[in-house]
């Protein structure tokens, strides 16, 4: 985790739940994350059972050109991508894991930024699942905001459980391997002394999971 908005998030958010797995949407101050308004956003599931945006800043849509309330998570992504990325947002809202990606959108013409984006739990019961995230820019070209993006590609992904890592650091290298991700993914597998191992594309998964 590199970028400040989402470490102030991570850390606004782990403080609230105190242990357990989400805090409530209804515990979650706008005002105590003001700073981070304009890059948050706020997912639910609607009745076709899809993640979609319940509420998203300012800055956020402006990058997109268009309000992206109502509208599908997973869409924002090429097609290639859609199917990972409603899953890995499916293990938050059911697995009340926490969800970093690192991606790299593209504008409608042609121009490209890398993102980071983080996505945490939030309780709003077993039919009303929520999600709290963030999306930071890691640069700010002159055209961001004006040129609208049109699609992205994940480049890495982490699926973590907080209560079995560390505080992530500001400074910790970049890598691309996820620590936990949902086993549902279809892979070859093999075993390394890290345990087993199955690769999707570009990215190497390190199977984990809670201890029940």
């Amino acid at each position: 985790m590199n970028q400040n908005g989402s470490i102030t998030l991570f850390q606004y958010w782990n403080q609230l739940r105190d242990g357990r797995p989400a805090p409530k949407r209804s515990e979650v101050e706008p005002a105590d994350i003001k700073t981070l308004l304009a890059d948050t956003f706020i997912l639910e599931r609607d009745t076709r059972g899809e993640a979609v945006f319940r509420l998203a800043g300012t800055r956020l849509c402006a990058c997109y050109g268009r309000e992206l309330k109502g509208f599908s998570f997973p869409s924002l992504w090429r097609e290639r991508d859609q199917r990972l990325v409603s899953r890995l947002i499916h293990g938050v809202f059911d697995q009340k894991s926490v969800l970093l990606m690192n991606y790299e959108g593209f504008s409608r013409n042609g121009r490209a930024n890398k993102f980071e984006l983080l996505a945490l739990p939030l309780d709003g019961g077993v039919e009303n699942p929520r999600c709290l995230g963030i999306i930071s820019a890691v640069e700010r070209p002159f055209w961001l905001g004006a040129d609208p993006l049109g699609d992205a590609l994940i480049d890495a992904i982490r699926v973590i459980d907080p209560d079995k890592e560390p505080m992530f650091l500001k400074n910790r290298p970049a890598i691309d391997v996820p620590s936990l991700v949902p086993t549902e993914f279809d892979a070859p597998e093999t075993i390394s002394a890290l345990g087993r191992v199955r690769r999707i594309r570009h990215l190497v998964v390190f199977d984990g999971g809670r201890n029940e």
